[in-house]
């Protein structure tokens, strides 16, 4: 996705940050700890009779995966779905992007070896490279070659009209292959999934609620809570699957824990785009 801010975008963000503010506090401070929390304890007390200690240890490096993996892209949705400030969307991700080439590894890091799993340093930051940094390096150079064209804005939106197509298909076909690798363990453990979705759906909504009391105290507009709160509930979950198949592989508990997180994502996303809607007299217009 091809990022564009003006210094007018960013000004405005400035004169309100508090919304930015939250969003960093969630998706950093809060959000990858409490994920390794419930996966702690779910799959070491509540859920230990159910699975073998190594799988266990799959499944929560899989939640720890999506919990450092706050999301980029489908954020866009919610906010348009809930009214929110496009730009101040648009500054609320990009600060995440920045952020996540940083923070995932270590933050990754650190979770992972105090769950005692071992840490290939190496594998955390390839990925962060592949799929985060270059992809946005890439979006900033293109954005340049398109501006020296003289053409600038008419440029990018021709060239986001062409790519739009590609990024839907591209999108759709990696939930099949996720979905279609993962096929006979979905079909063969439905327990299994269950017990991934319980813990995971009780922390998409338990830090919504957290970020949406967080935005009442803060009084902030309801097209700018949306979005900050909205942030912090979904996830990477490209970013999280690559990782969990490259340090666990593709048929590992991990990698079957982000697939789940891609599965209950969608809808319950949904149910809280309802909640934001049906309470916006909550919130200053």
């Amino acid at each position: 996705m091809m990022v564009q801010i003006d210094f007018s975008t960013i000004k405005e963000v400035g004169k309100n940050p508090h919304g930015l503010i939250l969003t960093v506090v969630i998706n950093w401070l809060v959000k990858p700890f409490t994920m390794a929390a419930l996966g702690w304890l779910f799959f070491e007390w509540i859920f230990a009779s159910y699975v073998s200690v190594e799988t266990a240890q799959e499944y929560i490096a899989g939640m720890i995966l999506l919990g450092v993996a706050p999301c980029t892209a489908m954020v866009f949705v919610w906010s348009q779905l809930t009214k929110g400030d496009a730009n101040y969307t648009l500054v609320q991700v990009s600060v995440n992007d920045v952020i996540m080439i940083f923070a995932f590894a270590p933050i990754t890091g650190l979770l992972l070896g105090v769950s005692d799993i071992q840490v290939p340093w190496n594998t955390l930051f390839i990925s962060v490279v592949l799929y985060v940094l270059l992809p946005l390096v890439a979006g900033i150079y293109t954005r340049k070659r398109l501006n020296s064209s003289g053409k600038h804005e008419e440029a990018i939106n021709e060239l986001l009209a062409k790519l739009k197509p590609f990024s839907v298909i591209g999108l759709l076909a990696t939930v099949v292959l996720l979905f279609g690798f993962q096929a006979n363990t979905i079909i063969s453990q439905p327990l299994n999934i269950v017990l991934i979705a319980i813990p995971l759906i009780l922390q998409t909504y338990g830090i919504f609620l957290i970020a949406y009391f967080a935005a009442l105290k803060l009084k902030l507009k309801h097209n700018i809570a949306a979005p900050a709160c909205l942030i912090g509930t979904s996830n990477f979950f490209e970013l999280a699957v690559a990782v969990a198949i490259s340090l666990f592989g593709l048929h590992s508990g991990a990698a079957l824990a982000t697939v789940v997180g891609v599965l209950v994502e969608v809808p319950v996303m949904l149910s809280l785009v309802a909640i934001v809607n049906k309470t916006k007299h909550w919130f200053n217009p």
